[in-house]
């Protein structure tokens, strides 16, 4: 067993350990409050908390099988989430060719470049040829109805679902210093980090919170937003050994992906609010679906790995 390998296998149980610690303060809060006095928030608290054992141990399964399980993977949330964003937005029989295109052309493409480590085909691939190609397929059918709004939703679904959650697998092809074959743990931080730090906000904010960022969209609060970011800041420097940042770098890092996802979670709940929906899917029961799980993600992938390569590429 190599370096990479038990240091995966210690992230895992040592995640399965704080989530067991998240459980059981769950399972306290309810005892005290008891059967006669439910309440939503620790409901929806360790409902989380349960879909996040079975997601540990699936990320956890990809990052032992190397290169080709992460890839996999995030190949098919991308899948899954794309599909999900979709069926929320405007669409017309003139974009069948572009959809399928995106799903089965574009979608795989970018994970085969990324799979393939051609850095200069995935980080434009999706901004600039899909975003030009896909119009014209839609246009070539004739349909002028709603156009602009069709094909903005469906360049808007491939940034977020494909291009920017794709930046995760990614970080396996940042050759840096001395780090070798470990790039697979910087998915395992970023990950770590903005997920618990993102759960965290949550409890804290319905805890303590008071002042609400967006009232018309999120009940997320100034107050429970900086006690996530604090956490993951701690957290970040505690896992600061599996990068190659160093403990300032690492709780460097760990505060700009988790505020980057925070904010980003408001994005997604101004679009489900204006689709009048509480989830994208139900696909995970209580927890909605994978854009719903992966939403912080999607906005912290891209800055996290451009600041990665920008500081600490080779």
């Amino acid at each position: 067993m190599d370096n990479t390998t038990s240091d995966i296998l210690m992230l895992s149980i040592g995640g399965m350990g704080i989530l067991l610690a998240l459980t059981l303060l769950g399972e306290f809060l309810q005892m005290r409050r008891g059967p006669a006095d439910p309440s939503p928030v620790l409901e929806t608290y360790m409902t989380r908390v349960k879909s996040w054992w079975g997601m540990t141990i699936l990320i956890a399964l990809a990052l032992l099988s190397g290169r080709l399980g992460v890839v996999i993977l995030f190949l098919f949330a991308s899948f899954a989430a794309l599909r999900e964003f979709l069926t929320l937005t405007a669409k017309a029989r003139a974009d069948h060719y572009s959809l399928a295109l995106a799903f089965f052309a574009v979608l795989p493409l970018q994970y085969f470049f990324i799979w393939c480590g051609w850095d200069g085909l995935y980080t434009v691939f999706i901004p600039v040829y899909a975003f030009l190609l896909l119009p014209i397929v839609s246009a070539l059918r004739g349909n002028a109805n709603r156009y602009l709004i069709r094909v903005a939703e469906t360049q808007w679904g491939l940034m977020i679902t494909v291009f920017c959650i794709s930046h995760v697998p990614a970080l396996l092809n940042i050759e840096i210093a001395g780090y070798d074959d470990r790039a697979v743990l910087l998915i395992a931080f970023l990950v770590i980090v903005v997920q618990l730090g993102d759960l965290l906000e949550y409890f804290f904010g319905r805890r303590i919170g008071k002042t609400q960022i967006a009232p018309g969209l999120s009940p997320k609060t100034w107050e429970g937003m900086a006690c996530g970011v604090v956490c993951a800041m701690g957290i970040g420097g505690l896992l600061a050994w599996i990068t190659p940042f160093g403990l300032v770098g690492a709780m460097a890092m760990a505060a700009v992906a988790s505020v980057v996802g925070m904010l980003g979670t408001l994005v997604f709940a101004a679009i489900k609010r204006d689709r009048g929906v509480k989830d994208w899917s139900h696909l995970i029961p209580g927890q909605g679906g994978f854009v719903d799980q992966l939403d912080s993600v999607f906005f912290a992938a891209p800055i996290f790995y451009h600041l990665t390569r920008f500081f600490w590429r080779v």
